[in-house]
């Protein structure tokens, strides 16, 4: 629902249907886009002058990557069906692709590149389709760590940043404005209020640029010598579907960073939800299904268009937390700002010459925001020491091909250097991890049937099978055997006035665990979060209607109850414990 504000401050947190003023989302989205244009406009100009391609097919691949990121970021905040996240979700040019896309013009040409791309897409439509699927792999383990690789991702590139500045510079420039910057942002954003607290990202820039601008680092010949408008000298490179050995060559390299950068787009849609609600709710696995189809959208154009891909980037989510705003409407005017920038070279010069060091001191402290993000996505799904070990070990092989530590000799080699990117490797040593967890775990009893009140007598015998298979008394069946009948209540409603239109079929997994066993019911969408709903029912006395006492009941008798939502499929998890809860918990 929307939330009021007054003024120009959000008054009841983070949402994105939060109605703010004009003003601000203007405000917001511009600031967004000010972040993170230049990205979409350095990463493909780097591939295609590392490619050595003509000066024409390079004005026109950062032109397509700037106007499809754009169209991508406005999308995904809208959300209509099955497209789209409905959240602030940035996308733009995906480092892990760099330097395949070198090698692939270099190989082949821009043509190359193009049909590379576009079965790339159609890998995404596959993957989004079947993320239900895939959801004992790409778990909040995996996104949780994959969202802390990207600030060591990112680290090189920023401290790179720091000292790009002209040669016979003062020396002390370059540490100023990035001192300037980072002070300003921070103090701002811990002792701020009120709208000053919103606009501490822009404030942190405008005074970094004006110290900059002091020691003469504010480029202003390249605002000069841009064009107003146009796309002067600006070819498009064609399509090359000969698919040749040189396709089949490079192919199997792209589908793997394909793959890892879906995952970084779960993940990233994963840390935005988990800070733009005002209360902690359930991940809408729905929106990510969305996020995931933009990403597979705007890489088919990109891919006819003939540039570098996309993946969506959760640097909003950093921002959500220093302004407090969500709103879908500011991802809107991001979006729209690439798209108008894309068009007016000038306004793109504005950007680009803010000076390096403050674009560095600006991303430092928001990646710092970004890992923290990541690590609460690990502290909610609950750590254990498997989850745990996971997360370190993964974390610190990304870490180690990130620094060159790590064979670099061979990594180099192996699929296009495509792992010395630390959040490709480490997101897949994640993926490799935790199916090889899924793989060796004990063996999974099923049971399907009619998703109805007449089902319960089979799974009560079904719970109670497998409590006497796995060893367990009869307290620990009669428990199970609770939870199977209060997850159909809740699931049915307490009249069973689920719509017939929703009525399917019901698949029950049972699994033992260490300390007692899963119960996983496999249902089609019934709309409502039971997840969510337990949230709200949490320290407001027991529910009055018969369902709520269900709910109440559920909660009780297990030690957690997770929903995901799917397009097509409802996932409840619930875990029960083998020594009961405690009464009072």
């Amino acid at each position: 629902m929307s939330s009021g504000t007054s003024g120009d401050t959000p008054q009841s947190g983070p949402d994105p249907d939060q109605g703010i003023p004009l003003p601000l989302s203007i405000g917001l989205g511009l600031q967004l886009a000010a972040l993170v244009i230049a990205v979409p406009i350095l990463m493909p100009a780097v591939v295609m002058r590392a490619a050595g391609v003509p000066e024409s097919h390079l004005s026109w691949a950062v032109f397509a990557s700037v106007a499809v990121c754009g169209a991508a970021t406005a999308l995904q905040a809208v959300r209509f069906g099955r497209i789209g996240s409905g959240h602030i979700l940035v996308v733009s040019s995906s480092a892990a692709f760099i330097w395949l896309c070198v090698e692939a013009i270099g190989t082949g040409g821009p043509g190359l590149l193009a049909a590379l791309v576009i079965v790339c897409a159609a890998l995404q439509f596959v993957l989004s389709a079947r993320l239900g699927f895939l959801r004992r792999i790409l778990t909040a383990t995996v996104s949780g760590t994959v969202i802390m690789l990207v600030p060591v991702t990112a680290m090189p590139v920023i401290f790179g940043m720091l000292d790009r500045v002209p040669e016979g510079t003062n020396s002390l420039a370059a540490p100023s404005v990035a001192l300037v910057t980072v002070l300003a942002i921070t103090f701002i954003s811990l002792r701020g209020s009120g709208t000053l607290r919103l606009w501490a990202p822009i404030i942190g820039v405008v005074g970094g640029s004006l110290v900059g601008a002091v020691f003469g680092l504010y480029d202003l010949n390249r605002i000069a010598d841009a064009s107003w408008i146009g796309l002067s000298g600006a070819a498009w490179p064609g399509l090359d579907l000969d698919f040749g050995a040189d396709f089949w060559s490079l192919l199997p390299a792209f589908l793997l960073v394909t793959v890892i950068v879906s995952l970084r787009s779960v993940g990233s849609c994963v840390a935005v939800q988990s800070v733009s609600h005002p209360k902690g709710r359930a991940v809408d696995f729905r929106a990510v299904q969305g996020a995931v189809n933009v990403d597979a959208i705007s890489n088919l154009v990109c891919g006819i268009a003939g540039t570098i891909p996309n993946s969506a980037y959760s640097v909003s989510a950093p921002l959500i937390q220093i302004t407090g705003v969500a709103a879908r409407s500011v991802g809107i005017v991001t979006g729209i700002a690439f798209v108008v920038l894309a068009l007016f070279p000038k306004a793109l010069a504005v950007v680009l010459a803010v000076p390096g060091p403050v674009a560095a001191g600006y991303l430092g402290v928001l990646m710092a925001l970004l890992f923290l993000v990541g690590l609460q996505i690990l502290i909610q799904d609950g750590i254990d020491q498997r989850k745990g070990l996971i997360a370190g070990v993964s974390f610190w092989v990304g870490l180690g091909f990130q620094s060159g530590m790590i064979f670099p000799e061979l990594t180099a080699e192996f699929a296009g250097g495509a792992l010395a990117n630390g959040m490709t490797s480490g997101g897949l040593t994640a993926i490799l991890l935790t199916l090889f967890l899924e793989l060796t775990g004990s063996r999974r009893r099923r049971l399907d049937s009619e998703l109805d009140h007449s089902a319960l007598p089979g799974i009560r015998t079904f719970l109670c099978e497998f409590a006497k298979r796995e060893g367990w008394g009869d307290d620990m069946s009669e428990r199970l055997e609770a939870v199977g009948e209060e997850a159909l209540t809740s699931l049915l409603g307490p009249d069973g006035d689920r719509p017939r239109s929703d009525r399917d079929r019901i698949r029950l997994t049972a699994q033992r665990t260490e300390d007692g066993a899963v119960l996983e019911f496999a249902v089609a969408p019934r709309g409502e979060n039971i997840q969510d709903r337990l949230a709200l029912l949490k320290g407001h006395g027991d529910g009055t209607r018969a369902e709520e006492v269900s709910l109440q009941l559920l909660r009780h008798l297990s030690s957690s109850v997770r929903h995901q939502q799917y397009h097509g499929a409802d996932v409840i998890t619930v875990h029960v414990k083998e020594k009961a809860p405690d009464a009072g918990g």
